[in-house]
């Protein structure tokens, strides 16, 4: 019976590391945030297969996603201390430039996008 437990608390402690190291990825993911919203066009159709891009304005890395058939996109785990630049683009068109702020609060951000003549 004591080897047993003694097996026992070692696989215990030795398991200890990971699952904090899952705690703390849980708590890191508080401290994201996303934006999500859909493409139209001048008209108001959602357009589907436009390009949404996203660009962190503090690396100017920039990430993009063609919209799915109803016209949405999304882009997760976004930092919330930094401010995002949004425009999309099809058939010749593009949006004009949206910002995420760093001010603003939400979790979830909900911006949509509109074509237009440049």
């Amino acid at each position: 019976m004591g080897r047993f437990l003694a097996g026992f608390l070692a696989v215990l402690f030795l398991c200890a590391p990971a699952v904090r190291a899952q705690e703390k990825k849980k708590k890191g993911s508080d401290h994201t945030r996303s934006v999500k919203g859909a493409v139209f066009s001048a008209d108001g159709v959602a357009v589907k297969q436009a390009v949404v891009y996203l660009k962190n304005t503090k690396t100017l890395q920039v990430n993009s996603f063609i919209t799915k058939d109803d016209g949405t996109y999304y882009f997760h785990e976004l930092s919330p201390d930094i401010d995002y630049e949004l425009k999309a683009a099809a058939d010749g068109l593009n949006s004009p430039t949206r910002t995420l702020s760093s001010f603003d609060s939400r979790k979830e951000a909900v911006v949509d996008l509109k074509l237009a003549k440049k």
